[in-house]
This record gives structure tokens, sequence and C-alpha cells, in this order.
């Protein structure tokens, strides 16, 4: 059997970290046993369904690198085809017109509570044989009354549902257009698919599908339910918590390949193993070693992850995401130091790139005044003779490179018999405005010769209209 998973989005809003953790676990699923990843946007509901948020789950799944073997499809493509079907279902007696009005079923239903009981439609309308003059029926698919529906659940194992619990459901609205339960069907069905992973919040939708599915004449695929993603606090995830836009987490300067690892992570294990390349997630992945208990978002853990893939990555990996950060914030990158080395000079200072880049904005611009705590403390009269040393070794360097600097800072420790730290301290305030920046090599080698001699010069000036 050639396995088949979909993840099949609705586009009424942005992919956000719960449908992706979705998808990643249909695409490494389908990618373990060599099968097939299929894209499928499920846009019947007109009214809520966005071109931009069709779009936004576009951008999320091409920036995680979860790509698909065939689509994306378009459910408004497939409507003859669901009419088809519908009319095949009446025709069979499978499915039946429904004349009751909205305001009969709600007064169906809450006799129904009154009395203690399960509110749904009576099937009042299941043996009508003559049509109501002036009303447009829905279309109620005829639900077996007896027996019951098992299904071997990849996650939860067995589920049983006895079919008298479920009320026979709409199939089609007044105006003929098909509801979620009908098209979901008609398409995994048509498109052969083999394994259904998808949120633990269609766990009731699975019986009735099976059942028009069985009515269909249709293979019934294997369902994976996995369960929803908590806040850390034990509550459902909103927006507090991380349930934004996957492309929010780019904007923050998370790297796709940080977010996936922790996504893969929040609900299956392999051992103690925290971080799993692409590869490895593939490999080792099983959707039957997914957890049954819901998982909690830690945004703490999140941040370890990506710190742990900035520092072990590639430096080129990280130019473009920094240069992406960099324009955000307003700065031409092409009026500051090379991004290369300025990755390699930030790699291990930084969490996120957004951080990275907020740490690098001393390279790109002048700072208007000297942090009056690191003022304070290294620009005193001591320093004034090895910053004014240092100014006229930096102006005879011809070779701007970071060992000839970092000679140049020792020999004027030892020339004026300083501790380094007595020399270093105040050139670092004088370079940078503050008491923290890189190193003073790079830092030196990042600002570029003339940044650094005038940012000297402005140290240098500092002290004596203090003194």
């Amino acid at each position: 059997m050639t396995v088949r998973t979909r993840f099949a989005p609705s586009p009424t809003g942005y992919l956000h970290v719960g449908g992706a953790r979705t998808a990643l676990f249909s695409w490494l699923y389908a990618k373990k046993m060599q099968g097939q990843f299929i894209l499928r946007i499920e846009d019947t509901d007109r009214q809520r369904s966005t071109e931009e948020s069709v779009q936004a789950i576009f951008d999320g799944m091409q920036w995680l690198g979860l790509d698909h073997d065939e689509g994306p499809f378009f459910q408004t493509d497939q409507f003859p085809r669901y009419s088809e079907t519908i009319q095949q279902l009446l025709t069979q007696g499978d499915a039946y017109h429904c004349y009751c009005s909205a305001e009969e079923v709600e007064a169906m239903r809450e006799l129904q509570r009154a009395n203690k009981q399960k509110p749904r439609y009576d099937g009042r309308c299941r043996h009508r044989t003559e049509p109501l003059d002036g009303v447009s029926p829905v279309v109620r698919f005829k639900n077996p009354q007896h027996g019951t529906v098992e299904f071997d659940d990849l996650v939860r194992g067995k589920i049983s549902i006895n079919n008298d619990e479920l009320d026979d459901l709409i199939i089609a609205r007044s105006d003929g257009t098909p509801t979620y339960n009908l098209t979901v069907v008609v398409d995994d069905l048509d498109m052969n698919m083999s394994h259904i992973i998808r949120g633990d919040d269609h766990i009731n939708n699975t019986p009735r599908q099976i059942n028009i599915m069985r009515a269909l004449g249709g293979a019934i695929p294997q369902f994976a339910h996995v369960p929803m993603i908590l806040g850390d606090d034990g509550a459902r995830l909103s927006k507090r918590h991380g349930a934004v836009s996957v492309m929010q987490y780019r904007d923050d300067g998370f790297l796709p390949e940080a977010l996936l690892n922790y996504l893969v992570r929040l609900g299956w294990s392999h051992g103690d193993q925290e971080l799993f390349s692409r590869d490895e997630m593939i490999k080792l992945f099983d959707i039957k070693d997914v957890n049954r208990t819901a998982s909690a978002f830690n945004t703490e853990k999140l941040l370890w992850i990506n710190q742990q893939y900035i520092m072990n990555s590639d430096a080129q990996r990280l130019v473009e995401p920094l240069a992406y950060q960099l324009k955000r914030l307003g700065y031409d990158v092409d009026q500051g130091p090379d991004l290369l080395e300025l990755v390699k000079t930030q790699q291990e200072r930084a969490k996120t790139l957004k951080e990275m880049a907020e740490k690098s904005l001393m390279f790109y611009q002048d700072y208007d005044e000297f942090d009056e705590k690191a003022a304070k403390k290294n620009l005193r009269p001591t320093a004034l003779a090895p910053l004014e040393l240092m100014l006229e070794k930096f102006e005879d360097l011809s070779d701007w490179t970071k060992e000839p600097l970092h000679q140049v800072v020792l020999d004027c420790a030892e020339r004026l018999e300083l501790k380094l730290g007595k020399v270093a301290q105040p050139l670092r305030v004088a370079l940078s405005g503050t008491s923290v920046s890189p190193a003073i090599d790079a830092t030196l080698f990042l600002l570029g010769k003339e940044k650094s001699l005038k940012n000297i010069k402005k140290a240098i000036d500092y002290i004596k209209l203090a003194d």
C-alpha cells in the first residue's frame, strides 16, 4: 500500500503552530514511508475564506520547508463532484431532503435538553415522500440507526461509537452547497488517502465520515488524532501563548528548522534526544509513538532550541535571515560590515536572529551619547593615555584585520604597564557607546577604520571636556 497523507487547512486565517505541527506529522510520516504528502485547501466557506489566508498558508509551508508532492487542490473546484455525490446518496437511499426550519430543529433540541436527553435531530423527515412547497430543503445523511463504528486510531487505540449516538447530519445546505463532512469524505476517497492525521478536535467527526465512506463504497483510511497544544499554564493555546502565524516566528527571528524541531517534540520523543536534523526526524518519526496527552507550548524551550541552531549553523546559512531582520529595522545592509563576518562574530551571542540584528545596530548607526553608567566608570582621566596611544597606533595601522588590531591593544597595555581590562574596557565604551559589545578586535574590524577612529576621538574629547 502506498502511504498518502494530506494537510487540509481552511483558509480562514493564518497557519498557526497547531496546524503546522499537524502538517509536520503528516509530512514526516509520508516521507518516512516513501509515500506522498498532499496539500488541500478546504475553502468551501466562501464568506470566511480569503486569498490572504491562502497565501499565508503557502508562505508558512514554504518557509518551514514542508513541500507537497501533489496539490495544492482547492475544494471550490470540486463543487460538481460534490453535487454528484449528494445525488448518488439520495438515489441509493442513504440521504434525504429535510424541510425542518432552523427554529424547528432548535425547539426539538430544547425539548430534548429539558428531558435530559442528548440534543440531536430526531429524523422526522427520514420517511417524508412529499416536498414542502416554498421551502428549500437541506440534505441529511441517513446515518445507520443500529450497530457501532469502530476504528483503530494510531494514536489513541481502538475507538468505538454507537450509531444511535449519531444523528443525521446535514451534507448539503438549503442553497445546495456541501458541508464539511461531505466534502472531506469525497476528497479523501477520490485522493486515495491512506492515512488521515489531524487534531483530536475531529474525533467526533470521524465515525460520521466513516459511515458516509461506507455508504459510498470507499476504502476506509487509517486515522490518527493528535492531541491539542496547550499553553504552559494548561489553558488552550492562544495568541499570548504563541498561537500566532508561523510567519510571526520568522519575523521574531526564529529559524524554520528550529521551529520544526520544537514542534516535532511537542507530543513525540525519541529517548532523551532534543535536537533532530530533518533527516533524523524522517528516519525516527512514527505516528504511533505520538503521545495521547496534550502538550504544553513552552517559549523558553523554543528559544533554547533556536539558540542551539544559531550557534551550530554554518554561518553562511544565517546571512540571509540576519539581513531580513536588519532590513525590518530599517537599515541598509549594503552600508555596513560584511554580513558573513558579522554572523561569525554574533553567532554565540543571540537566541534569535532578531536579537542578533538588534545587537548589531552599532555597526549601522552612530551613537548620540555615551551610556551614562558606562562612561562614568570607564571614560575617566586615567583612560585618556591608553585611548590616545591606541588612536595613534590605529591611525598608523594599514592591515585592519582582527589579529593586528588585537596586537595593538595588547602592545598598548604592555607599554603603559596596565592590565588588559584597563585598556580594553575604555576602548569598548569608546567604540560602542556602552559597556557591551563583541570582542574588541571583532568590534574594531566590523566598525572599520574610519568609524573606529572617529569614535575613539569622540571618547577622548568627552574625557577632556569632563576633566
